[in-house]
This record gives C-alpha cells, structure tokens and sequence, in this order.
C-alpha cells in the first residue's frame, strides 16, 4: 500500500481559513446558520471550522451539531454490523440555513443519509455541503458540494483518508493507494 500526501498539516491548516472566510462571505453572523458535521469523521472538520468561526466573528452563539446518519444509510442492513456514534444536537434546524460538513465526498451516499437524519430535526431553509476532499468522477447520486477543499480525481481501488491531531495526532489528508 503506497501513500501520497495531499494536503500537509500548514496546507491543511490554509485550506480551513479559506473556507472559514467563504463560509463568513455567505453567511455573515452566522445568526440564521448552523454547521452540521456529520458522524464519524466530519465532526472533526466541523468542529475546527467551528473554533475558527466564532474566534473570527467574536461570537460563541454559532450552533454546531453532530449527526450520526448509520441508520439512514440505503446500505446499512448490506454493510458489516456498525455501532451508530453519539448524536449532539441539542438546537432545532427548522427555517435556518444548514452547513453540512464531512470530510471526504466519495459516492454521496453518506451525504444522502445525513440528509434524512437531519430532517429530524427541523425543516431546514437551506442546505449546503462542506467537504474537505471531493473525489470527484465517483458519485453514485448528483450531489456537489457548495465549498470544497481540495478536489481530487482518484480511482475505485484508491482511497482518501483525513487524518486529524484528535485522533491520529497529527493534521493531513492522504491519498492511498492498494496495490
């Protein structure tokens, strides 16, 4: 298994200030937008883009939530028996703007999921989708994300992992390569 480097922890670290600053662009005060991230490796980007918001704005009241779509998933049953992750949402989405947040966009269906979970939430006003990596060419449905990171052209036998200081201790995203 080869690994190629795609984003190292200073381009890591450029690339969430530039979309904090898209994001800011948009949304201004954030007071009608929630970010969203969804289970199990998006918190942690929405969680950082999250700091970086409210320490640019000077305003703690950004809602930041955290979405587990296990059992939304149109693959759930045919997958390997997963444990669901703990859900944090504590605020209602109805009539706000909603910030969906993951970390790699693969085939869309995850985003697919989170979608319908967090209709249990609230009747969203609008959605956008906030993606650090997009593997473009590979979608199974037509979703595009609205802020990318980086966007990358990768093969069916390659994968795409982020790797974060919370859990693997040090900030990259890699593209890896099975043999």
């Amino acid at each position: 298994m080869k690994r190629k480097q795609l984003l190292s922890s200073e381009h890591l670290e450029l690339t969430l200030n530039r979309l904090c600053q898209q994001l800011i662009e948009n949304h201004g005060s954030f007071s009608d937008t929630v970010i969203i991230g969804l289970q199990p490796r998006g918190i942690y980007l929405a969680r950082r883009l999250h700091k970086k918001i409210v320490s640019l704005l000077k305003n703690p009241k950004i809602h930041l939530g955290e979405l587990d779509a296990t059992f939304y998933r149109d693959d759930f049953r045919k997958r390997n028996p997963v444990a669901p992750n703990s859900i944090n949402m504590d605020f209602i989405i109805e009539d706000k703007n909603v910030v969906l947040v993951d970390d790699v966009l693969h085939t869309g269906r995850t985003i697919r999921a989170g979608l319908d979970a967090m209709l249990d939430f609230g009747r969203p006003r609008k959605v956008e989708l906030l993606v650090l990596i997009d593997r473009r060419y590979s979608r199974h449905l037509p979703i595009q994300p609205d802020y990318v990171g980086k966007r990358v052209d990768t093969i069916v036998s390659q994968n795409v992992k982020a790797e974060w200081k919370e859990t693997e201790g040090n900030d990259s995203v890699w593209l890896i390569m099975n043999d």
